[in-house]
């Protein structure tokens, strides 16, 4: 294993904890996570950093390690949503900017959109397998998203924020 890996395999799991930690924070003020949605803020900066398949698992396995040891996100339904949820969001950011060299923002709108879109195939997907009263996949899409305004503008903001900041630095200090 070379460097560029273990210094990946790092990062991941650096992630991780904090896509643990940062939502207990959230949640300590009055159960604002489905507002600010705080463990999303660490699977897209892994798909920024990290390669595509190991930002997808950073987010698939966000969600299961929270709910394991905290029960945020909910065993069920909502952690396999977020599971799908949030893969799709590590894997399509780092599809996008890591190997297409997208822009940022754009690559992160599309990423929110096509994780989303498994967000509501997982709904259904569980609604149909378990036979359980599931809202509908588009009425689950409308009330997270309008719930989650907050937090997309914050990721809409701050990640583009922080890694100009970190690209800036690193021009400073000449960091390759």
């Amino acid at each position: 294993m070379n460097n560029k890996n273990t210094r990946e395999l790092v990062w991941g799991a650096m992630l991780i904890a904090v896509g643990v930690v940062l939502p207990i924070a959230f949640h300590a003020v009055g159960g604002a996570g489905p507002v600010f949605l705080p463990m999303h803020l660490p699977v897209f900066f892994a798909g920024i950093m990290l390669n595509p398949y190991l930002a997808g698992v950073v987010g698939f396995l966000t969600p299961f390690i929270s709910s394991m040891l905290t029960g945020m996100p909910p065993l069920f339904p909502m952690m396999p949503i977020m599971m799908m949820e949030l893969a799709t969001y590590g894997f399509v950011t780092s599809h996008l900017v890591y190997q297409k060299n997208r822009r940022l923002l754009p690559a992160l709108c599309i990423s929110m959109v096509a994780g989303r879109m498994v967000a509501g195939f997982t709904v259904w997907g569980l609604s149909w397998f378990f036979a359980v009263a599931l809202p509908g996949p588009i009425l689950f899409l409308s009330g997270s998203i309008l719930t989650g305004i907050p937090g997309i503008l914050i990721q809409l903001i701050f990640i583009p924020s922080v890694i100009g900041i970190i690209s800036l630095r690193k021009k400073e200090v000449g960091y390759r």
